[in-house]
C-alpha cells in the first residue's frame, strides 16, 4: 500500500511539473509572439487620425511602449504574478471585467458543444456495438471522417450562407444553436471511432462470454458491462475534447457573431491592445492545461498501472 501511495504521488508530482513547464511557457511565449505582430495600438489609433505625431510619442511613453521588451515583460509579469492583467491600451477598462463579461458567452457554447459532443459521441457507438450490423456502424464512421475532414470554421461559414442568407432560416447574428451543433459533431466525432474500437475489443473478453452465457440480453451486457469498461477512453480524452469545445467556441463566435472572448479577441488583434490578447491567450492556455491535468490526474486513480509513468 505504501508503494503505491510513493508511486500515486510522484505521478502527481510529475503531472503537476509537467503542466507548471507548459504554463510557464504559455505566459512567455505568449508576450513575445504577440510583439511580433507589426505596429502598437498607437500606431492603430494615429491611423485612425485621432492622434498628432506629437501626442503618439507622449502616449507610447505613457504606455511604457517606448521601452524595451525585456523591461515591458518584467513590469507585466510583476502585475499578472499580483493577480492583475491591468487594462485595455485602447479603451483603459480593467481587463478582468472584459473577461467576466465576454466568459459567460464563450462557456455556454464550449459547455453546450462539449454536452452534445459527449451525448452522440457515447451514444452511437453504444448502438452499434448493440447493433452491430445496423446503420449506427456506418454513422460511426461518417462522423469520424467527418470531424477529421470539415474544418468547424469552414462549416460554420457555409451554414451562415446557407440557412441564414439563402434560406433564412437561422439569424445570421447571435445565433447559438448551429455553431454548438458543429462544434458538438466535431467533438463527437474525435470520441466515437476510439470508443467503439474499444467496446469491440472489450465485447471479447471472458468476462462478456460469461454474462452472455447466463442469458443476458445483448443490450444489458453492452450498457453496464463493455461500456463502463471501455468508458476510461473518454476519460483519456477528456482534457482534449474540451479543449477542443473551448477553443473552437472562440472561432464560432466570430463567424456568428457572438459577444464572447472571440470576438473580443479579434477586436483586440485589430487594435493591437496587447494585453487584452495576452490576457484571452493566457487564459485559454491555463484552461486547456488544467483540463488535461486533471485528466491525467483521474485516469491514474483509475489506472495504477499509469502510475509508473
Amino acid at each position: 500500500m505504501n508503494r503505491q501511495r510513493i508511486e500515486l504521488f510522484v505521478s502527481i508530482a510529475s503531472d503537476l511539473g509537467r503542466s507548471l513547464l507548459i504554463a510557464s511557457a504559455i505566459v512567455v511565449f505568449s508576450f513575445f509572439l504577440i510583439r511580433m505582430v507589426p505596429g502598437d495600438v498607437v500606431d492603430v489609433l494615429g491611423l485612425e487620425g485621432s492622434l498628432t505625431y506629437g501626442q503618439q510619442a507622449v502616449l507610447r511613453e505613457d504606455l511604457g511602449l517606448d521601452r524595451g521588451w525585456p523591461a515591458q515583460f518584467a513590469d507585466w509579469l510583476g502585475m499578472i504574478l499580483g493577480g492583475d492583467f491591468g487594462s485595455s491600451l485602447r479603451f483603459g477598462t480593467p481587463i478582468s471585467d472584459l473577461l467576466m463579461t465576454a466568459l459567460p458567452a464563450t462557456l455556454i457554447l464550449g459547455g453546450t458543444a462539449l454536452l452534445v459532443g459527449l451525448t452522440v459521441g457515447i451514444a452511437l457507438p453504444t448502438l452499434a456495438c448493440i447493433y452491430p450490423r445496423s446503420i449506427f456502424v456506418a454513422l460511426v464512421e461518417f462522423i469520424t471522417i467527418w470531424s477529421i475532414t470539415m474544418p468547424t470554421f469552414s462549416i460554420g461559414i457555409i451554414s451562415v450562407i446557407v440557412f441564414a442568407v439563402w434560406l433564412d432560416w437561422i439569424p445570421a447574428i447571435g445565433n447559438l444553436v448551429v455553431p454548438a451543433l458543429i462544434l458538438g459533431a466535431d467533438t463527437a466525432g474525435t470520441l466515437a471511432k476510439m470508443l467503439h474500437e474499444d467496446m469491440r475489443d472489450t465485447d471479447r473478453a471472458e468476462f462478456v462470454r460469461t454474462a452472455r452465457s447466463k442469458g443476458i440480453s445483448r443490450a444489458r451486457i453492452v450498457v453496464f458491462h463493455i461500456l463502463p469498461n471501455a468508458f476510461t477512453v473518454v476519460v483519456a480524452i477528456s482534457g482534449l475534447l474540451m479543449a477542443g469545445a473551448l477553443t473552437g467556441a472562440i472561432t464560432m463566435e466570430v463567424v456568428f457573431g457572438l459577444s464572447g472572448l472571440g470576438t473580443m479577441t479579434l477586436q483586440a488583434v485589430q487594435g493591437r491592445d496587447y494585453p487584452v490578447v495576452q490576457a484571452v491567450v493566457i487564459w485559454l492556455g491555463l484552461a486547456v492545461v488544467a483540463a488535461n491535468l486533471a485528466s491525467d490526474m483521474l485516469q491514474r486513480f483509475m489506472d495504477p498501472r499509469l502510475r509508473r509513468t
